[in-house]
């Protein structure tokens, strides 16, 4: 039966691949959300069996993450393709974001979250570092309605240490917001470091805030930035432009997830792609270091 559907998905994808477009405004087509209702149904008989994302435990093919994490990778080297400044393309990378999460909240996906800005970032140059801050808050102003509407949480995690004050009150003013939001989550990693959420752990340790006796994995999870979400720990995580690297991000979090690398920059990581990264991650058998 999975290899049915698996063939399926896959060919019904390739029939609408020359039929997708890049939408200006968050939506899901009429076709997609046709795609979205039978691959839910499909799933569903899996959903009742096994939960999800459950460590030590087994999980077959066939159902939807409950968690997928993206690094947003390609966006200066599509401008430099299309002879456009770098700034053109941190836009139409920006983009995609809301398009993406909104196509991932139609699937039944819970927790979409987004590499955004490493703490590395601070060291590109000036102008390009101000522009992400500025964009930044642009999108959470223009977007806030939005989340409103469709009653998605919000939460950003990293360091608040560097960024701009009036991004920070906007950071905090929409994650108030929507912080009663349970069914849709969208999480924004700005300057964010897997090996400084480290750090900040063996600091509490230090100054006695942990006991050595009381640290195990639960604990750690609920010490990181990501127990923000119900499911803190991606169970598909994407990185576009086709670098095979998490480059820092969810360290600690991604040790069963898996990892998708496609050959696409992330402006162009349409429906199509995302159609395929869900194929792909329905035909992986996770056993979490368990023999079948």
């Amino acid at each position: 039966m999975l290899s049915l559907l698996s063939i399926f998905f896959t060919c019904l994808a390739l029939i609408l691949i020359p039929r997708l477009f890049i939408f200006r405004r968050p939506s899901v087509p009429l076709f997609l959300k046709k795609i979205i209702i039978f691959i839910k149904t499909a799933a569903s008989q899996y959903n009742d069996e096994e939960e999800s994302g459950t460590i030590g435990g087994k999980e077959k093919g066939g159902r939807m993450p409950k968690h997928v994490a993206i690094i947003l990778d390609g966006n200066r080297r599509w401008a430099k393709k299309r002879g456009l400044r770098v700034s053109e393309g941190h836009e139409a990378g920006a983009r995609r974001v809301l398009e993406h999460a909104m196509d991932c909240f139609a699937m039944g996906i819970n927790t979409v979250s987004f590499f955004a800005f490493s703490t590395e970032n601070w060291g590109r140059p000036d102008g390009e570092v101000n522009f992400l801050m500025a964009m930044f808050e642009k999108n959470f102003k223009s977007e806030m309605s939005y989340y409103d509407r469709y009653k998605i949480k919000i939460s950003v995690i990293g360091k608040r240490t560097n960024m701009p004050e009036s991004l920070l009150d906007l950071i905090q003013e929409v994650e108030e917001a929507t912080k009663s939001y349970k069914e849709k989550h969208l999480i924004m990693a700005l300057d964010y470091s897997g090996r400084h959420a480290k750090i900040l752990l063996k600091r509490r340790k230090m100054h006695g805030f942990i006991q050595v006796e009381d640290i195990d994995e639960r604990m750690i999870d609920k010490e990181l930035m990501t127990s923000c979400s119900e499911y803190p720990n991606p169970d598909l995580l994407i990185r576009t432009s086709g670098e095979q690297r998490i480059s820092n991000f969810f360290l600690w979090q991604s040790a069963y997830t898996e990892l998708y690398f496609p050959n696409v920059l992330w402006p162009d990581f349409g429906e199509a792609e995302y159609l395929k990264a869900l194929t792909w991650y329905q035909q992986r058998q996770r056993r979490f270091g368990r023999r079948v």
